[in-house]
């Protein structure tokens, strides 16, 4: 067993919560299946349709607010001024097919792959028009991009999808009294291909997603509009849970509350995305367990499990050992 998934089982133990070893290999596509790419990344399906979120496999060596550097990473450190090219080694072992994309927004962690990701599959992609610019320069056909930003209602086969409004986290504690700051859009250079630092946020969307009888909500990074969720009853929520969102006012709390206490949580943009996938993780699954301990302190019937990178989670059975829960 590897130390994330002894890591996970202590979790578990440790606040009575539900686990399930997951599958090396999945054999059946009956029901439905979750993998975690890491950053903000997941492919869910139910084995008719398959749905990417944010896909990145490139993991460039980037200094984030959360996450210095690596001293023992040999690569070259990322600067918003370099070019960093996907690495499509990774993305062919990982993914096979989409039939649509889902977009949050526009990061380089969220979007430098996309394009690639694009044309291989030939998925429709969903996001802002930030993100269909981005495309668009890119060479993804213009028949593959659907622009949304907030309301919409889309079927994909056996899918459907909300678009639900949204904010971006926040790094740092904003100045008494200011104003909210307006998201950067991509604007296109002299590229592609495009600095590292091109890649703007460009606004921030959330989804509601119904498969395989299930409702999933998830967010591509630690903040929300409360209004916005209202009304709202998902199972499944994949909630991000990096330390900034302790720049939001009650935020698991709230969100617990807003959504109606789902019956499964799994943490989503918890890991180190600037490292390589076989480095330690140990100061982020340090912060995934404070994360869970909130979530057990407002929503006591809620279980949380910490989906293991590229690790088919199997549903079904995951569900199979979570009591009913509790819903308010």
């Amino acid at each position: 067993m590897s130390r994330h998934r002894i890591v996970c089982a202590l979790f578990a133990a440790s606040f009575g919560l539900a686990t399930v070893r997951q599958p090396e290999a999945v054999t059946q596509q009956a029901g439905l299946r979750m993998t975690y790419f890491g950053a903000a990344g997941w492919e869910i399906t139910d084995g008719r349709t398959v749905v990417l979120v944010d896909p990145y496999f490139t993991r460039a060596k980037y200094a984030t607010p959360n996450d210095p550097v690596s001293p023992d990473d040999p690569r070259p450190i990322t600067t918003n001024a370099s070019i960093v090219a996907s690495d499509t080694k990774t993305i062919d072992a990982h993914v096979t097919r989409a039939d649509v994309i889902v977009i949050t927004h526009t990061h380089p962690d969220h979007t430098l792959d996309l394009p690639y990701i694009a044309i291989k599959t030939g998925a429709t992609v969903v996001g802002t028009e930030s993100t269909a610019t981005m495309c668009r320069l890119s060479g993804v056909p213009a028949a593959q991009l659907k622009v949304v930003s907030g309301h919409e209602a889309l079927t994909f086969g056996s899918v459907s999808i909300r678009v639900i409004p949204s904010l971006h986290g926040i790094f740092r504690a904003p100045a008494p009294g200011a104003p909210a700051p307006r998201p950067p859009i991509f604007i296109a250079g002299a590229g592609p291909p495009f600095a590292y630092g091109q890649f703007q946020e460009g606004g921030t969307l959330a989804y509601d997603v119904k498969i395989a009888g299930h409702e999933i909500v998830l967010f591509g990074s630690m903040n929300f509009i409360e209004s916005e969720l209202t009304g709202l009853h998902p199972d499944i929520a994949l909630i991000g849970s990096k330390p900034e969102r302790a720049f939001i006012e009650n935020y698991t709390p709230r969100l617990m509350n807003v959504l109606n206490h789902p019956r499964l949580v799994m943490p989503t943009h918890w890991d180190a995305f600037n490292v390589p996938y076989d480095y330690p993780q140990d100061r982020t699954l340090e912060q995934v367990k404070a994360f869970t301990e909130e979530v057990k302190a407002a929503s006591p019937g809620t279980t949380v499990y910490v989906p293991e990178r590229l690790k088919p989670v199997d549903v079904e059975a995951l569900l199979k050992r979570i009591p009913a829960g509790i819903r308010h």
